[in-house]
């Protein structure tokens, strides 16, 4: 928790109406009988998911300051994430799509009335910021959920901003940049805005140096890998990643698929040819490694991905200054012209993109586009705590998953900074996902 947060009250009712305007555009669009989704383990019943934005507020926030029930009579055997197991949810008598917009509007009116009275403390500005930025993770799920259930693109009203197009002219950008080795301190600084539980706090770590390319692999890259036959080659997968792909009988990306002039893609509900100079995205981590596998490359652990992404050169360009940005190009927020963030462009752009937003080292992309999976394990940091109300964030998943980082085109540029630690299980291919590589050897 960031003690020392301070949020205007008026800075947070437009981020608590932001984010609820983006989750209600989100399915809008969809008819009743498409909220009604076929029981799979990566997705949810969009009812069900609804309904548990709202009663996140109002058990994380409402209750805890003060609210002696909930705002819907059994909310807490129906929301509860920890308490209703995933398959069962599909069971649950859920009510119907106006009795949990209701519910949502109930929720939102009591928590914005909340600001209305007076300005809330930092320990409250910690739960209101808690709380918009797990609706703004969901309202990433609703929209990997659309791609994976072959639904249209969700039909934002967003207006794209002319610095935006006038970044994503891109291409290509192949190339290794040379990071020096040095002491790094990984994790979040007690002044940061705000801190999630697993990022705190900055440890020191000794980094090598190491080289480590300057855009994402691309889809293009990644068809050489395909059509070199790389998924039927066991040597370049691990033991557990083989066993994925037999049990899946995976021969390429989860969207590809092969046209009459070449690969396509599913984009959402549309095949599209395949943009060669894109990053190429669905694809999970045992696919990332056997791609580095046989591009004689490997994945950065989390601290050389956050080192690359945020530590300066010093004069001598051979040592790290002790200075950390929080986001790649510095210390001001991202905006356009920076990052292919939220849903602004409905999809991916050329690695080469959006060049204002590269980090020190030269790094691009580092924030936006696709999420990038590294070679580390989900795992707490020296001295990690729980921080409450909510415990179950982070402790039930260490050692079960793979950090990502970095932030996909449909993340919200609230949670898109440098420390900030994603976390999901290997195998994951719904996700918004590419990867960025290093060179084994170690840099000159």
């Amino acid at each position: 928790m960031s003690v020392g947060l301070r949020v205007a009250a008026s800075q947070l009712v437009e981020m608590l109406a932001d984010a609820r305007a983006r989750t209600l555009e989100l399915v809008e669009d969809l008819a009743d009988e498409q909220l009604v989704v076929p029981k799979m383990e990566i997705v949810n019943p969009f009812l069900w998911e609804l309904g548990h934005v709202a009663f996140f507020y109002d058990v994380f926030l409402l209750r805890v300051l003060g609210s002696e029930r909930f705002l819907l009579d059994g909310a807490e055997t129906l929301y509860d994430s920890f308490r209703v197991h995933h398959d069962d949810r599909w069971d649950l008598p859920l009510p119907s799509r106006q009795e949990t917009l209701d519910y949502m509007r109930r929720v939102l009116e009591a928590v914005a009335g909340r600001l209305d009275a007076r300005e809330p403390t930092p320990e409250e500005t910690y739960l209101y910021w808690l709380c918009i930025l797990h609706e703004d993770m969901h309202g990433e799920a609703f929209t990997y959920m659309r791609q994976t259930l072959e639904y249209p693109a969700p039909g934002l009203r967003i207006a794209l901003d002319p610095s935006d197009a006038a970044a994503t002219a891109g291409g290509p950008l192949p190339g290794d940049v040379e990071i020096p080795g040095g002491t790094f301190g990984l994790g979040a600084t007690p002044d940061s805005p705000f801190v999630f539980d697993n990022e705190k706090w900055a440890h020191e770590v000794h980094v090598p140096a190491f080289r480590i390319a300057r855009a994402c692999v691309t889809s293009g890259e990644f068809v050489a890998f395909v059509e070199d036959g790389g998924y039927l080659r066991r040597e370049l997968w691990s033991h557990q990643g083989w066993t994925w792909r037999t049990k899946t009988g995976a021969l390429r990306p989860v969207y590809w698929q092969r046209g009459t002039q070449g690969c396509l893609r599913r984009h959402f509900d549309t095949l599209v040819p395949l943009e060669p100079h894109a990053p190429v995205v669905h694809v999970n981590w045992y696919e990332a490694e056997a791609y580095c596998n046989w591009a004689g490359r490997r994945l950065p652990t989390e601290v050389e991905w956050e080192l690359a992404a945020s530590a300066e050169p010093g004069p001598d360009g051979k040592t790290i200054i002790d200075r950390k940005r929080r986001y790649a190009w510095g210390d001001g927020p991202p905006g356009p012209g920076r990052a292919n963030l939220d849903s602004r462009l409905l999809g991916c752009v050329d690695v080469g993109a959006f060049s204002d937003g590269d980090s020190a080292f030269g790094c691009r992309q580092m924030l936006g586009n696709v999420w990038e999976w590294t070679a580390s394990d989900f795992y707490p940091f020296p001295g990690y705590t729980v921080d409450p109300p909510y415990r179950e964030y982070s402790a039930p998943w260490f050692g079960y998953r793979k950090v990502l980082k970095g932030g996909s085109w449909a993340t919200r540029s609230r949670l898109a900074y440098v420390t900030y630690r994603n976390f999901f299980q290997p195998y994951r291919r719904d996700i918004l996902a590419g990867f960025r590589t290093c060179a084994r050897s170690p840099a000159a």
